[in-house]
């Protein structure tokens, strides 16, 4: 059977234009499925991993047939995530309909100013991309009129209602008309997604593309085991070993970026953070600098870099492991898209090796070993571009006032001219010696205790060791449930039905917070949710962060456990609770039975 074109699938002259315009002739496989089913009018249901061209699925097909007016109503609706997502599903949108000069694309998303939008909406805007928030604040305050919606896209839709926009997405749909046409594509398909399907997607076709191996099958993976204390000269050591043009260095925490980049730059790399703590002007200027190659490294967390698609990131470096594969998945997506060859490395720590097998299970492919740059293969790259520059400066400069003024001082001094020329070089060094003093950065070896047992799988069990299963069963049958002392207990609205484990909620703790797994108490699983003790006196930044933490891509629902009714923490207590974990003077309250807790205090949304 023959190759279906873009040109075999019926898109309107000026969308079929715009496709050739952009150089591409063959749709991807969700494309080839979606297109056909919209060019109809029929309600879609869309299944595909991130970076397989779900945004052109979608966009050609409705562009081709929704009829836009010029009264400045928009007639497509498509709901993002996140506003790094919004952005760039306009922009591409945008690119699609550059032969229709009536078309305009308008994307609406919280962190800007409000009052842009406002002056935007009021003008004209055939197609609006948003997020749910904002679009809600619009909704309320009338600025937007979706009573002539033609069609509706989710987009992402399992990101969307894992970031908990369930109440804002249904609030939106009910507020469509009925006749509009509605499409939803995700990458996988949860509970919280089919509710969505079965309430208001109507009767629907299926595109599903096979979630196999599409997205890091063209990506070269491979990880490398370094010591936590060494991690930084690792990565330095890589960088210099590795050739690359446009670079995403992942990490756990909007704190990391920051103090990561600002070590990458002192090191004389060109790096920059993202993050969800910079101004929605300075994200947007990050990712236009990185597109631009006036950066080269980016140092993000996961929610800041959803929907990041820049050409020239040709390396994925997880410098901080992610606790869950799907997250993996996504990270090294970035790379390796639209056909394109990648390169994803993986830092890990010897008690991280469970979660490398995690990974390769999950992925279906194995992950090779490497070890970081020797000192001499150091030096032979910097050797290397030395003499590169030293031809690119004989073949662009006039040097002769240069020789004359060497060939005088050999002949005043009597230094031969070899003595001069290294003399020179040892001076145009720059900070990075040509030949390097590097102590070896071996893989660390697995350390045995007097068992024979590794170390590290001893590790892999903590809080979950047969003597604690014991105690837990044992606490349940006596009706004991007491917290130790110095500790308070916490819910976490997750537990077995989401295949959390204890090193899951270790993990996420001390990787968002300044806690070791050695502060960590007991932690009991049940099958809703999972509880934790954790010393008194927590302070109020660190529990603020707690509270949008994720444990294997689920809201924490982090809260105290107290029978107490519902009360906001007392603030002017904040500057007392900066220091160590200081002991609280209140006695820790809690009711029996396996129940979730009241709320002490209101949580906002991550």
């Amino acid at each position: 059977m023959s190759e279906v074109l873009f040109s075999d699938l019926g898109l309107s002259k000026p969308v079929l234009d715009a496709v050739i315009h952009a150089g591409y002739e063959t749709p991807s496989p969700i494309q080839a499925k979606a297109i056909p089913v919209l060019l109809q009018g029929g309600n879609l249901l869309g299944t595909a991993q991130t970076g397989t061209g779900k945004t052109a699925a979608f966009t050609l097909p409705l562009l081709s047939r929704l009829k836009f007016s010029t009264n400045g109503t928009p007639a497509m609706l498509v709901l993002t995530p996140t506003r790094e997502l919004a952005i760039q599903v306009a922009e591409a949108v945008q690119s699609y309909a550059i032969k229709m000069p009536k078309v305009h694309v308008l994307a609406v998303y919280g962190g800007q100013d409000i009052s842009i939008q406002l002056r935007a909406l009021r003008r004209e805007a055939s197609i609006v991309v948003a997020t749910p928030g904002r679009l809600i604040d619009h909704m309320k305050r009338g600025s937007i009129d979706l009573s002539q919606i033609q069609a509706i896209v989710l987009d992402e839709a399992d990101e969307m209602l894992d970031m908990g926009f369930m109440e804002e997405v249904e609030s939106i749909l009910k507020a469509i008309p009925e006749t509009a046409q509605r499409a939803l594509f995700s990458a996988t398909m949860p509970t919280s997604v089919k509710k969505i399907i079965d309430r208001y997607l109507g009767k629907y076709e299926e595109a599903c593309i096979e979630n196999k191996t599409t997205t890091v099958e063209n990506i070269s993976q491979h990880y490398l085991i370094v010591r936590p204390e060494n991690k930084i000269e690792a990565l330095t050591r890589v960088l210099e070993g590795e050739t690359f043009d446009g670079m995403l260095i992942f990490v756990r925490t909007k704190q990391a970026t920051a103090e990561l980049s600002e070590r990458l730059e002192a090191r004389g790399f060109n790096a920059a953070p993202l993050s969800g703590d910079l101004a929605q002007a300075m994200r947007e200027r990050t990712i236009n600098r990185l597109k631009t190659g006036k950066i080269d490294i980016v140092v993000a967390t996961d929610v800041a870099a959803r929907g990041l698609d820049v050409d020239r990131i040709t390396h994925v470096i997880n410098y901080d492991i992610p606790y869950d594969t799907e997250s993996y998945v996504h990270r090294i997506g970035r790379t390796g898209r639209a056909g394109r060859t990648g390169n994803a490395i993986l830092f890990i720590t010897p008690r991280e090796r469970h979660l490398l097998k995690m990974i390769e299970k999950a992925t279906r492919q194995p992950i090779s070993q490497m070890d970081p740059p020797t000192g001499a293969q150091i030096s032979e790259r910097r050797i290397n571009a030395f003499r590169q520059k030293i031809v690119e400066t004989m073949e662009k400069s006039n040097l002769e006032d240069f020789k004359r003024l060497i060939e005088n001082f050999a002949e005043e001094s009597s230094v031969p001219l070899i003595n001069i020329a290294a003399a020179l070089t040892a001076l145009a060094q720059e900070g990075k010696p040509l030949f390097p003093e590097m102590e070896e950065l071996k893989a660390p070896r697995d350390m045995e205790n007097k068992s024979g047992r590794k170390k590290f799988e001893a590790e892999e069990s903590f809080g979950l060791n047969p003597d604690e299963k014991k105690r837990i069963r044992k606490e349940r049958k006596d009706g004991f449930d007491g917290v130790e002392e110095g500790f308070e207990r916490y819910y976490l609205g997750v537990g077995r039905m989401h295949h959390v484990s204890p090193r899951d909620i270790v993990g996420a703790i001390a990787g968002e917070s300044d806690m070791s797994s050695a502060d960590i108490g007991r932690i009991k699983l049940f099958d809703k949710f999972s509880t934790v003790e954790l010393p008194q006196g927590i302070p109020e930044p660190i529990l603020h962060i707690l509270e949008r933490m994720h444990i294997r891509s689920f809201p924490s629902k982090f809260r105290l456990m107290t029978a107490d009714a519902p009360q906001e923490r007392d603030r002017s207590s904040r500057a007392s609770s900066k220091g160590s974990f200081a002991k609280r003077e209140k006695p820790f309250r809690e009711r029996s039975g396996d129940k979730p807790f009241r709320k002490t205090r209101r949580f906002g949304r991550h």
